[in-house]
């Protein structure tokens, strides 16, 4: 098993998250997180970091965002590490309660 960045993530892109990963599967796009399935240790560290209530283990992601696991896989291939606490983009509390943002996801 895995954990999963969920859609909730995009645009709000926090990344407390990162700091608490021990093996470094945090992977950074424009406007959104993935986790890299392979790297990821299933430690759980970063469930309770995120402010958006975006991470959820592989187990646990709701039926509506079932696809942010393969999006999740995809685009750690794609995306470079992230290691390190960054700022959120400015505007990113004012999207943390949105829903339906998939649309969004910048690749």
């Amino acid at each position: 098993m895995t954990y999963v960045v969920s859609e909730n993530c995009i645009k709000c892109k926090y990344t407390d998250c990162v700091e608490v990963c021990p093996v470094d599967c945090f992977r950074e796009g424009p406007n959104f997180l993935v986790i890299d399935p392979d790297e990821c240790i299933d430690c759980s560290l970063c469930v309770p970091e995120c402010p958006a209530n975006a991470i959820y283990a592989e187990d646990d992601v709701p039926e509506a965002e079932k696809q942010f696991i393969a999006i999740n896989a995809e685009l750690a291939k794609q995306w470079k590490v992230i290691t390190q606490k960054i700022d959120a983009p400015a505007d990113a509390d004012e999207w943390r309660e949105v829903k339906d943002k998939s649309h969004l996801l910048q690749r």
